[in-house]
Order: structure tokens, then C-alpha cells, then sequence
């Protein structure tokens, strides 16, 4: 008997045992200030096919760019019913969906503000290690000056923007791509 591991026996995907009972896709919650946005996201191994077990896990600052934790220590409102979290799993076809309100600025390693962007944590079968991401907002203002964001090469920033969907206020898509030409920009935690 070997007890060395193989290709297969890789962590899960155990996330209906463990983390079922955790999914929640209303980021915000709800009745909380801020503007209301809808994201629609898929995730897509190398081979552009769908991914159908991965979990997706959103944190976020409220409208005034304050995070519901402890260590959040700035002098900023900070509502009630506010989360700030949610996790999402994708069904069969890879696709996922969670609504929130679009985050204020929070402030960067050095002070300046960030730009408002949604923090991503990626879990799935196969990753031993959870991957990190962000996604930013199209258009904003702060991107020009975004700390982390200005780490990211120019020609895969687009990796980490929501796209509007057309004729549809307040809706964004976003792809995840593990690999390939499209790969999503990941981050060192």
C-alpha cells in the first residue's frame, strides 16, 4: 500500500459538506445605501470549459468605503444590516451570480484611497491553496492611481474590470479564467 498521494486525491470537492450552509449571493444585504449592482460571473478552466464546483467568496467595503471587521478602524458609518461578504458556488454550466452595491474607496497601503473594487477568493478542486483577485469598476477615476491595480501589466488589467451588460443598468459580467491567454491576474497573499 502506498500512502503517497495521487493526481486524484487532491482537496475535495468538499464544498457542499463543509460550506453549503454558508452560501450567501446578497453581498450587501439587504436595505443597505449605496448603489445597487448585479454581477453575473462564469469560471473557465484552461480549456475555456466551465467549471461546475468552484466557490467564489466576495468581501467589500460599504458605500462610504468601510469594511464590516474589527480592524476596520476608521471613523466612517457603518450600517447595520451591511455584510460585506458573500460565498457563491457555480452550477453545472460554471456560472454563478451574486448582488451587492457598488463599494466607496478605501484606503491604500500608504493612505490614498483604492480605487472601489470587490476582493475575490477562488476555491475549487484541485487548488490546495485558495487564489486571490480583485475585480475593479470600469471607468472609475481611482483606477489611474489604484495601488495594486498599477502592479498589474497594463495589457491584463482588463482581467480584473466588470464589463456593463448592454441594456441592462447596474448588471456586470466578469470571467474567471484559471489559464491561457485570458488568464485572470491572481494575487500573492
Amino acid at each position: 500500500m502506498s500512502l503517497q498521494a495521487t493526481t486524484w486525491q487532491t482537496v475535495g470537492p468538499y464544498f457542499h459538506i463543509g460550506l453549503a450552509r454558508l452560501y450567501q449571493a446578497d453581498v450587501a444585504g439587504e436595505d443597505v445605501r449605496g448603489q445597487r449592482i448585479q454581477v453575473r460571473c462564469r469560471v473557465l478552466d484552461g480549456d475555456q470549459l466551465p467549471i461546475p464546483d468552484a466557490v467564489v467568496e466576495i468581501w467589500q467595503a460599504n458605500a462610504d468605503g468601510k469594511y464590516a471587521h474589527p480592524d476596520d478602524s476608521q471613523v466612517k458609518p457603518l450600517e447595520p444590516g451591511f455584510r460585506g461578504y458573500g460565498r457563491i458556488p457555480t452550477d453545472e454550466n460554471g456560472f454563478l451570480q451574486f448582488s451587492t452595491i457598488k463599494p466607496g474607496a478605501v484606503p491604500g497601503p500608504d493612505g490614498k484611497p483604492q480605487a472601489p473594487h470587490l476582493l475575490v477568493s477562488l476555491m475549487m478542486r484541485g487548488l490546495l491553496k485558495r487564489l486571490v483577485t480583485r475585480i475593479y469598476f470600469p471607468g472609475e477615476p481611482l483606477n489611474a492611481t489604484d495601488p495594486i491595480l498599477q502592479l498589474v501589466d497594463p495589457e491584463r488589467r482588463a482581467t480584473l474590470m466588470l464589463n456593463p451588460v448592454p441594456d441592462q443598468p447596474g448588471v456586470f459580467a466578469w470571467e474567471i479564467h484559471m489559464q491561457g491567454d485570458n488568464e485572470t491576474v491572481f494575487f500573492e497573499i
